[in-house]
């Protein structure tokens, strides 16, 4: 089957925007991905240029520390919901028993 000029001349505007747009989502994705200091990569996954500066090396030592101690903080605000938890569901009885005796103990 033969496509006729008439079908082809019809077809042809969009499939030329098509190329048109497929490279400039190409484009701007490399330059966004560029800007935001991600490696390029080639069509396997693999970096074309990695960066293994010490400035980068830095960076990941500074990131490890922080998330050290956000899971460190993460901890403590675990611990800390799970004591007020445990005071809004304990009978008032219970709780106000712990709290003399905390109290006594303190005064011991």
């Amino acid at each position: 089957m033969a496509l006729s000029p008439e079908f082809i001349s019809a077809i042809a505007p969009v499939g030329v925007s098509a190329i048109f747009m497929g490279t400039i989502a190409w484009v701007t994705t490399t330059w966004l991905r560029v800007k935001n200091g991600y490696p390029l990569e080639n069509s396997w996954g693999k970096p074309l240029f990695p960066q293994l500066s010490n400035e980068a090396m830095e960076r990941v030592k500074l990131i490890a520390q922080e998330n050290a101690q956000l899971r460190a903080e993460l901890g403590s605000v675990k611990d800390r919901l799970e004591v007020l938890e445990r005071i809004a569901t304990d009978p008032g009885r219970r709780l106000a028993s712990e709290i003399d005796a905390l109290a006594t103990k303190a005064l011991n």
